[in-house]
C-alpha cells in the first residue's frame, strides 16, 4: 500500500475543527467506519465543548414530544410514503379540536413539552382553518411548544392560499406557531426529488421556507431521508447545501445579536437558524419507491459525514426511530450528541415498516450506559430537568 501523506493531512484537518470540501468528503466517506466514527465523536467534542456549562462532552439530551398527523389527505403521492391519503379513502381523516387536545393532555401528562404538527397536503382546508388551530392550541395549551409544519407544506400553503410566505409564516407565528421542522428534506437535489415526490416542494423552495422563517425568527430542524435512489455525492450535495444555509442564518443572527449566536438558543430573541440535523433511512414498506434501502452500518457512515460536514451545526440527532434502539445508542458514538425523542406517537415512518418505540427510562439507560448524563431538553436545546 503507497503511503498518502494528503491522506494524513485531511485527517489531521479534521481533528482540528477545519471546514471540509465536497471532494474531501468523498475521501472521507472511503474511510474505514470506525476511522470514520472516531472523527465524527471528535468533532462533536469540539462542537458541544462550551455548551451547558462546559458539560456539554459529559451530557446527551432527549425529548419528550408527540407527533401529530391532523390530516393524512395529501395529493403530492410522494412515493416513499405509506400514510397518504386521497379524499376519497374510506380511512381519510382531519383531526378534530377534541381529538387534538386528548393527545396534547397525554403528552403533557407523560412529561412533554412540544407537539410535532404535520400534515398532509391538503387541498381544502383554508388559512383560517390553521391560524383557528393554532390559537386554539396556543390558548389552551401556553406551555407547550408547536413545531409544526414542513418547508414543503408551506410552499403547499403558498400556492393554495396564494399569499407570499413573509405573510404566511408571519401570521401562523403570530398565531402560535413556536418552531418548524425539518420534513420534507429528503434529499436536496432536484433529480431525485423529481424521481421520488415530483409533486412536492423542490430543493430552492424547501431552503426558501426556511430562510424566511430564519429571518422571521423562528428556529428549525435540518433532515435528511436518504438511502433510496440518490449517489453519495448526492447527500454531499444536500449536506453542502444546509451548511451553505446555516451561514447565511448564522451570519444574519450574529450581525442582529452582536457576535452570539451560540446554543442553547433563546426563541425571541433574533432571527433564527438550523438548531439540528437529523438523518434517517428510507423505510420501504407500503410505498411505491421500488428501491434497496440501507442499514445500519451506511446510517452510521452517513450520520458520521453529516456530522464533519455540517460544521455550523451544533447539534446531530440520532434516528433510533428507524434503526432500533441499539444503532440508535452506538450513534451517539458517531457524531451525535441528542437521542432524539421518546415519540409517544408516530404514525408515518411506521407505516413504511418502522416500529421501534422507547420510553424515558429505556433512553436513560442507553446514554447512561455509553458514561454520559441523560438531560430532557426543549427545542432550543435547553435542559428542562
Amino acid at each position: 500500500m503507497v503511503y498518502d501523506a494528503t491522506l494524513d493531512d485531511l485527517l489531521q484537518k479534521v481533528w482540528d475543527g477545519e471546514r471540509v470540501t465536497r471532494a474531501e468528503a468523498l475521501r472521507l466517506a472511503a474511510l474505514p467506519l470506525e476511522e470514520l466514527g472516531a472523527l465524527a465523536d471528535r468533532r462533536r467534542q469540539l462542537a458541544k465543548a462550551a455548551a451547558y456549562g462546559g458539560r456539554g462532552n459529559e451530557i446527551v439530551t432527549y425529548q419528550v414530544d408527540r407527533n401529530i398527523n391532523y390530516t393524512n389527505v395529501c395529493n403530492v403521492y410522494c412515493k416513499f410514503c405509506a400514510f397518504y391519503r386521497t379524499e376519497k379513502d374510506p380511512d381519510a381523516y382531519v383531526i378534530t379540536w377534541a381529538e387534538l387536545d386528548r393527545k396534547i393532555e397525554e403528552t403533557l401528562a407523560r412529561g412533554g413539552n412540544q407537539i410535532l404538527l404535520q400534515g398532509g397536503h391538503h387541498p381544502k382546508l383554508t388559512k383560517q382553518w390553521y391560524l383557528d388551530l393554532l390559537g386554539h392550541l396556543k390558548t389552551k395549551f401556553p406551555q407547550v411548544n408547536i413545531h409544526g409544519f414542513s418547508p414543503s407544506e408551506f410552499i403547499h400553503f403558498r400556492e393554495v392560499f396564494n399569499e407570499p410566505l413573509e405573510r404566511i409564516i408571519a401570521d401562523f407565528r403570530a398565531a402560535g406557531l413556536g418552531s418548524i421542522p425539518g420534513g420534507g428534506g429528503e434529499i436536496l437535489v432536484d433529480r431525485v426529488r423529481k424521481r421520488i415526490s415530483p409533486l412536492k416542494a423542490m430543493s430552492d423552495e424547501w431552503l426558501e421556507v426556511m430562510d424566511v422563517a430564519h429571518r422571521l425568527g423562528l428556529y428549525s430542524s435540518a433532515t435528511m431521508m436518504f438511502g433510496h435512489v440518490e449517489t453519495l455525492e448526492d447527500r454531499i450535495e444536500h449536506l453542502e447545501r444546509l451548511r451553505q444555509q446555516q451561514d447565511r442564518s448564522l451570519a444574519r443572527r450574529r450581525a442582529a445579536l452582536n457576535g452570539a449566536a451560540d446554543e442553547p438558543y433563546t426563541p425571541g430573541d433574533g432571527p433564527g437558524c438550523f438548531t439540528a440535523f437529523i438523518g434517517w433511512t428510507f423505510q420501504p414498506e407500503n410505498t411505491r419507491l421500488r428501491a434497496p434501502t440501507v442499514g445500519g452500518h451506511e446510517y452510521l457512515r452517513t450520520q458520521a459525514l453529516a456530522r464533519i460536514y455540517l460544521d455550523n451545526f451544533q447539534n446531530v440527532q440520532s434516528s433510533w426511530v428507524t434503526q432500533g434502539p441499539d444503532i440508535g445508542q452506538v450513534a451517539l458514538r458517531f457524531g451525535a450528541n441528542d437521542l432524539g425523542s421518546v415519540m409517544i406517537e408516530e404514525n408515518v415512518v411506521s407505516q413504511a415498516g418502522a416500529t421501534y418505540r422507547m420510553g424515558v427510562e429505556d433512553m436513560h439507560r442507553l446514554i447512561r450506559d455509553l458514561g454520559y448524563e441523560p438531560h430532557q431538553r426543549d427545542n432550543w436545546y435547553r435542559l428542562v430537568d
